[in-house]
């Protein structure tokens, strides 16, 4: 006679196979310093935060917070949820068990944090040098990155291939007038991917192909996931005012339009910037100044209480305008 443990899988269509499915919490932690995007790693760095959901965690979100004091005893403020990655070939492996990786973005201070020899923080375009434009285009973009994409994209097989790829790079890197998009980094990043032009996409096999573009590589999927985290945060400090996670308690205006920029990529026309900031009355003056400025000193701000309580639901809209 069949158990009936055999017999609800006969009915339920289900398997063993079917049912090995276990969870990740995985972090995208960034701060912002010396005017320079860093993420929180593990793993010399080549790795993010992250750890299995396990029955004896509350919720989602304590497990995360969890797994990140415990890798690297980094206390985390602000969080909020960012993707789930579930594609069943994402981590490139054959493994009988499916991971799901429910991914959060964590906004903090570094000087908040220990070093360590196991943990720490490090530049994000480390990861993705053809992403930071503040000093002009990148030459990786022209020098190396954009002829051996569009030699990817004319070695298609047919027309309507060689026409789409065509079409996605020109979209995602700004060719062909088209304007350089700081949001679309995962898109820049899949791309790139595709064309196995990043090291994660030749891992464990030998495709005789060029090396990979300069970047620092990541574990399974973890590039791939920050790539998501950056293009996340690059959106919402447009209409939210996430950015005041990422500040000292009293700063300067320049200090402020600095982190933006870090952020974004790009430049920010500055009395545009000021004006903005002035007219939405995010910041008040504090009634003191700082003299680690050139010239005379400056003003010190802080962010004004109401724009803290209502930082859930309040609009910003930083300018990213070209300099």
């Amino acid at each position: 006679m069949q158990d009936k443990t055999t017999l609800a899988k006969k009915q339920t269509g289900r398997s063993d196979r079917s049912q090995a499915v276990s969870a990740d919490l995985i972090a995208v932690v960034i701060a912002v310093t010396n005017g320079e995007p860093r993420v929180l790693t593990i793993g010399e760095a080549q790795a993010l935060p992250s750890g299995p959901f396990e029955l004896g965690h509350r919720s989602l979100q304590s497990g995360l917070r969890a797994w990140v004091e415990r890798q690297t005893s980094q206390p985390l403020g602000y969080i909020e949820q960012l993707y789930t990655f579930a594609d069943r070939d994402r981590i490139g492996d054959e493994r009988v068990q499916r991971v799901i990786s429910i991914s959060y973005l964590g906004l903090t201070r570094e000087e908040q944090a220990e070093s360590s020899a196991v943990h720490g923080w490090r530049g994000w375009y480390d990861y993705f040098p053809w992403e930071d434009h503040r000093s002009g285009v990148p030459p990786i973009l022209a020098d190396i990155l954009m002829p051996r994409l569009l030699a990817w994209a004319d070695g298609a097989e047919d027309m309507n291939m060689r026409r789409d790829r065509r079409q996605r790079v020109a979209s995602a890197f700004g060719l062909d007038d088209r304007d350089w998009n700081e949001e679309f980094v995962l898109q820049r990043y899949e791309v790139l991917y595709e064309a196995a032009l990043v090291a994660e996409a030749t891992r464990g096999r030998d495709t005789g192909s060029p090396p990979p573009l300069p970047g620092r590589p990541m574990i399974a999927d973890h590039r791939r996931i920050l790539a998501t985290g950056i293009a996340r945060l690059r959106t919402k400090i447009k209409y939210r005012p996430v950015v005041f996670e990422l500040m000292p308690p009293a700063f300067t205006l320049l200090q402020l339009q600095r982190t933006v920029e870090a952020l974004a990529g790009r430049l920010i026309h500055k009395p545009n910037f000021r004006r903005l900031i002035e007219q939405q009355d995010l910041v008040e003056e504090v009634g003191a100044t700082t003299a680690d400025t050139v010239g005379r000193p400056a003003k010190l701000f802080r962010f004004r209480h109401a724009v803290l309580d209502e930082r859930a639901v309040a609009g910003t809209k930083l300018p990213l305008s070209r300099a």
